[in-house]
């Protein structure tokens, strides 16, 4: 009774709680409003400007930015850079998903955690020169191989789409598995045994039971790994070469060197709404995943006999 009066008492007018969630919600609402929707509308304004006679914009309207992306220059980036996204990203969840589930069955899990997030420690760039150090002609691998004999001259393992690819996979691999650890740790692994009891083979079991329901973990590391990618600029600038040019690389290169804003912003734009394509195609198939049923519903729906 008494819960009930006090609900009484405070849903009266005067008494009545105030949502102060509008109040919560107000400073990261001011924050995303600054720091991002202002300057996309600053990117989308200048993609429909002219280049300046010296750089910059001209305050007129004009579509020749985006028709300066039909050639085939753009397009072969365009293509090169979806290619090295879409093998990162996979390499990244074929690696990701056995540590992943090796850590959520494993009885060290703080430890394994500690060392996925150490590299976050590391700034960025001295990770990209540490790699530089070991694929270079006088790095650590070469001076490898050539004491044990098995090349008899240094190998170019640097500036190619291979070393673009290695790094990316080891920038944005803790990404992935983290995750995917937070989801098959709370996977119900007595699953797996009845599977396996039913007549499943092992490599069925978790085709057939794991991984469709660790299906929203997935999604979300393909989306960590596959966005950022995508718009990569450091690691093809420092251990690339002309074959492992990207998008982030164009767009840089149009702001400082030829000053062509309105076509760096017109290629951000492409950027723009081909991750959130992606996203939007990752959402419907999470929204699509096979959910659940609840035991004790499903048992009760069921006619007694």
């Amino acid at each position: 009774m008494a819960p009930m009066a006090v609900r009484s008492r405070t849903s009266r007018g005067p008494g009545r709680v105030r949502n102060y969630g509008p109040a919560y919600a107000g400073p990261a609402g001011i924050w995303l409003t600054v720091f991002f929707v202002a300057p996309l509308l600053v990117i989308v304004a200048y993609s429909f400007m002219a280049k300046g006679l010296y750089g910059g914009v001209e305050p007129r309207f004009s579509l020749e930015a985006y028709r300066s992306l039909a050639n085939s220059v753009f397009l072969r980036v365009s293509m090169n850079t979806l290619g090295i996204s879409l093998v990162t990203t996979v390499l990244a969840i074929l690696i990701a998903l056995p540590c992943g589930y090796y850590m959520a069955r494993s009885n060290r899990k703080t430890l394994l955690l500690m060392l996925v997030i150490i590299p976050f420690w590391t700034n960025f760039l001295i990770r990209i020169y540490a790699w530089i150090a070991i694929l270079g002609n006088n790095g650590f691998l070469n001076a490898l191989l050539l004491r044990a004999g098995i090349v008899a001259a240094p190998v170019q393992f640097l500036y190619n789409q291979v070393a673009v690819t290695i790094v990316l996979v080891y920038t944005y691999l803790p990404y992935a598995i983290l995750p995917l650890y937070s989801t098959i740790e709370k996977f119900d692994f007595s699953l797996l045994e009845a599977a396996r009891d039913l007549g499943c083979t092992r490599r069925g079991a978790i085709f057939r039971v794991l991984l469709p329901n660790i299906r929203a973990g997935i999604i979300t590391a393909v989306l960590f790994v596959f966005i950022p990618t995508f718009g990569a600029y450091a690691v093809p600038l420092l251990v690339g070469g002309k074959e492992s040019y990207m998008l982030g690389n164009f767009v840089a290169e149009e702001l400082t060197r030829t000053r062509n804003w309105p076509l760096a912003s017109a290629i951000s734009m492409v950027i723009t709404l081909v991750t959130t394509l992606g996203l939007w195609l990752m959402f419907r198939l999470q929204g699509k995943a096979p959910q659940a049923k609840d035991p004790a519903r499903s048992g009760g729906e069921r006619r007694a006999p």
